[in-house]
C-alpha cells in the first residue's frame, strides 16, 4: 500500500537540519519560502546559512538546472524564514510524496506561512509576459495527491478542506502591496499539469475553457499538502510566456527560464514590502 509519507523521515530530515543549522534555527521560523524555476538566485538575499540538498540524508534532489538545490536558513529583512531554492517534479519521476517532501520538513520545523514561487504560462490572453501572477484557486490536473495512502493524523484530518487553498489575507496584503509598488500583479486560478511537454493548442483552450488564467508543472501537490497541514499558503509566479492556441510559436524552456529570470526583480520589492506584514503577524501571534 502506498504511503502518504513516511513520518519518521521528515523527522530524521527536520533533526539534520537542526543539526547543521542549530544556533540559526534556535528563533522560530515562521515563513517558509519555495524559489521556483529560474528565481532561486534570491536566496542570495538570505543572510543565512546553506544546506545543499546533495547532503541531506533521504531528501530528493533536483535534476532541473534552473532550481538550485538548498535549504538557506536565516533572515530577510529582520524576518526569519527558511527558504526551499529549488524542488523536485512530478516529471523528474519523483512521487508526489518526494514533491512535498520539503513542505512537509519546513512545516516540522515551525513554519505556519508557506509561500510558493514558480513560473506560469499566461492561459489568459489579457496576461502580459514578464508580469508577476497570484494564484487564487487552482485545478489539480496531475492526476496525483500527495494524501493518498493512510492518513498521518498528527499532520491533519483525513478529508481536509480545500474550499480557501490560498489565504485571503495574504492574497489581500501582496495585491495592496503590488499595487502600491506599481507592479503588475495578475490574479486567477493555477492548473497544475505533470509536463515535461508543454501544451498543445487543444490543451490550451481545453485547459481555458475549465477556467484556468495560467499553467504550470509545480506547486499544486505542494498546495495540497500545506493546506493539510494547516498552513497558510500563498502563490506568486513569473508569467514566462503566454498560450495562444490560434497562433502559438514554439518556445524552448531556456527562454522560460530566461523570463522568469526578468521577473525576480519584481518578486523580490514585492516581498520585501511583504515583509512587514508578515513581521507584524509575528509579533501579535
Amino acid at each position: 500500500m502506498q504511503a502518504m509519507q513516511n513520518p519518521s523521515v521528515i523527522r530524521r530530515v527536520a533533526d539534520f537540519l537542526r543539526s547543521c543549522l542549530g544556533r540559526t534555527l534556535s528563533d522560530s521560523l515562521p515563513v517558509g519560502l519555495v524559489l521556483g524555476t529560474g528565481l532561486s538566485q534570491f536566496a542570495r538575499h538570505i543572510d543565512g546559512e546553506e544546506v545543499p540538498y546533495e547532503s541531506i540524508p533521504d531528501f530528493p534532489k533536483s535534476s532541473t538546472l534552473s532550481h538550485k538545490g538548498s535549504f538557506v536558513v536565516g533572515s530577510f529583512h529582520g524576518l526569519p524564514l527558511i527558504v526551499q531554492a529549488g524542488r523536485c517534479h512530478l516529471y523528474e519521476g519523483y512521487s508526489p510524496q518526494d514533491v512535498c517532501m520539503g513542505v512537509r520538513v519546513m512545516h516540522a520545523l515551525g513554519i505556519h506561512t508557506l509561500i510558493l514561487t514558480n513560473a506560469c504560462g499566461a492561459l489568459n490572453p489579457f496576461f502580459r509576459v514578464g508580469s508577476l501572477f497570484m494564484a487564487v484557486d487552482q485545478i489539480n490536473m496531475t492526476g496525483c495527491s500527495p494524501l493518498i495512502g493512510p492518513n498521518h493524523d498528527a499532520w491533519g484530518v483525513r478529508f481536509p478542506d480545500m474550499s480557501r487553498p490560498f489565504d485571503p489575507a495574504l492574497c489581500l496584503a501582496a495585491e495592496a502591496r503590488a499595487l502600491a509598488l506599481g507592479i503588475a500583479l495578475e490574479k486567477g486560478v493555477y492548473i497544475g499539469v505533470h509536463g515535461p511537454e508543454l501544451e498543445t493548442p487543444a490543451e490550451t483552450r481545453l485547459y481555458r475553457m475549465l477556467g484556468a488564467d495560467a499553467i504550470g508543472m509545480s506547486s499544486v501537490l505542494e498546495v495540497i499538502c500545506a493546506n493539510h497541514l494547516g498552513l497558510r499558503v500563498l502563490e506568486l509566479s513569473s508569467v514566462a510566456n503566454k498560450n495562444l492556441p490560434d497562433c502559438m510559436e514554439p518556445i524552448a524552456i531556456e527562454e522560460i527560464v530566461a523570463a522568469s529570470e526578468r521577473a525576480e526583480g519584481d518578486l523580490l520589492r514585492l516581498l520585501e514590502a511583504l515583509v512587514p506584514d508578515l513581521a507584524k503577524e509575528r509579533k501579535t501571534a
